[in-house]
């Protein structure tokens, strides 16, 4: 079953069951305001995958927004490479590691290596294989330094 992203489908949803909703939204306000140990966060994930099990939707169908949300991050990291390829940077590290810097971007990896570890706006989005459009980034800024 494919997850379609559908506005109507959502509203509807939340007039329908804005009581259950609004009852497990106190409840997480109460069990992060009280409880100060592990078992808050399972008893908030506990809460969430109520919700997300009463809403009618598997958690397969949640994995695959979380992966379209995931290609998004990836896609718009791409899209910033190519825009601030004339700004990067190049930096050779004592390790022998390389790091390329944009005001999004920041790749590290190891020369002749086939994966650089990408972060985008500071948050680690994961190690992606070199391909045309990071090789291209990194020859620019070498360049550049």
């Amino acid at each position: 079953m494919d997850f379609v992203y559908d506005t109507e489908t959502w509203k509807t949803f939340f007039e329908d069951n804005w009581l259950v909703l609004a009852l497990a939204l106190v409840a997480l306000f109460v069990i992060i305001g009280i409880v100060r140990t592990v078992v808050k966060w399972a008893l908030v994930a506990i809460v969430v995958i109520g919700v997300i099990a009463y809403s009618g939707y598997s958690l397969e169908d949640v994995k695959s927004l979380g992966d379209k949300v995931a290609d998004s991050v990836k896609q718009e990291a791409i899209t910033a490479m190519a825009g601030e390829a004339s700004e990067a940077t190049y930096t050779k590290n004592s390790d022998g590691s390389f790091t390329v810097k944009t005001d999004n971007l920041e790749l590290t990896g190891k020369p002749n290596a086939d994966e650089v570890e990408v972060k985008f706006r500071g948050t680690k989005i994961g190690s992606w294989k070199i391909d045309d459009t990071i090789r291209t980034l990194i020859n620019t800024a070498k360049s550049n330094s």
